[in-house]
């Protein structure tokens, strides 16, 4: 799969709470090697597509294509093991395990002991404060190191396609500078993502592209330069 094809493509995708439609038959795709948003105020439906996109959520209608393969119906851990990675919002890491427990965790399915030895190595390298804090319980790191850790599990995965939920949230300002840096820099190397985020002008930042979901329905889409700029968007999302 070379860089500009289709990894992810979500059809006509409906999610129901009980008999209340979360989600409204949405259509869009991400491109390998790029950052898509979707923006959307609270209960748009963004968590509800990521959940469904990763197993967690049974879809009532749609399609969902990862790869090629049709994964729609597929258990949430055969999701993964193909190499889609949520990582959810709150963090959830394991807090009484230490960091190293909590890394080696995202690598449940690797059997290859010296194959976990090279990701975890990288994952230390990538971020040096867990290293240093490798054998404290994950429940002591601030909410930014809890970040960075839930960051480095799903990395150890050796995801082809990472689902990030809200990865600001609850994180210092200052933090939230590093936690883009983290984004732009797997951007960078080449990590394909798709992101949920609360902070819009964080979000359109990094995209290449957006969706704007609204109560469950995509309303607008475009790269993200041109909705950086879009009139609706600025007043709804950018405080203008």
């Amino acid at each position: 799969m070379s860089s500009g094809d289709t990894l992810l493509k979500v059809e006509g995708l409906s999610t129901y709470y009980g008999s209340v439609a979360a989600l409204n038959g949405i259509s869009f795709e991400v491109k390998e090697k790029q950052v898509v948003t979707l923006l959307g105020s609270n209960g748009a439906g963004k968590s509800t597509t990521l959940k469904t996109i990763s197993g967690l959520i049974a879809p009532s209608a749609g399609k969902v294509t990862f790869c090629g393969e049709d994964i729609t119906k597929m258990p949430a851990h055969e999701i993964v093991m193909r190499g889609l990675v949520h990582l959810p919002e709150g963090r959830h890491i394991f807090k009484d395990l230490t960091v190293k427990e909590n890394l080696e965790l995202g690598a449940y399915i690797l059997k290859d002991k010296h194959e976990l030895k090279r990701r975890l190595k990288r994952v230390y390298e990538r971020f040096p404060i867990l290293r240093k804090r490798r054998r404290q319980p994950g429940g002591t790191l601030s909410g930014g190191e809890q970040q960075m850790l839930a960051f480095g599990r799903g990395l150890m995965m050796g995801p082809k396609l990472l689902l990030m939920d809200e990865p600001s949230m609850g994180i210092a300002p200052l933090i939230v500078r590093d936690i883009t840096n983290i984004i732009k820099n797997l951007h960078e190397e080449g990590t394909t993502i798709l992101l949920v985020e609360q902070n819009a002008k964080m979000a359109l930042g990094l995209a290449d592209y957006g969706y704007v979901l609204d109560i469950g329905s995509i309303v607008l889409e475009g790269n993200g330069a041109d909705l950086r700029k879009d009139e609706k968007v600025v007043k709804a999302y950018l405080g203008g």
